[in-house]
């Protein structure tokens, strides 16, 4: 899954919240939000910033492929 399913599934269980609203929330345009979609290409401040919108906190891991469990 990239970032883009993942931020839209969130879309989805916080309400359906629309794109333009998710770009709104975070000082972005739609069309900004929608190229860094397309480019992949989200600093971690941003995606902060995507996580407040809806109202949750971001948490970024290392997954061992080995094990499939947090390294740390």
């Amino acid at each position: 899954m990239d970032i883009l399913e993942y931020i839209n599934l969130c879309r989805v269980k916080r309400g359906n919240m629309s794109g333009a609203e998710l770009a709104r929330r975070t000082g972005q345009s739609p069309q900004n939000m929608n190229n860094k979609y397309k480019r992949n290409t989200f600093k971690v401040s941003e995606l902060e910033k995507v996580a407040e919108a809806l109202d949750a906190e971001l948490k970024i891991q290392f997954i061992d492929k080995a094990t499939g469990k947090p390294i740390i």
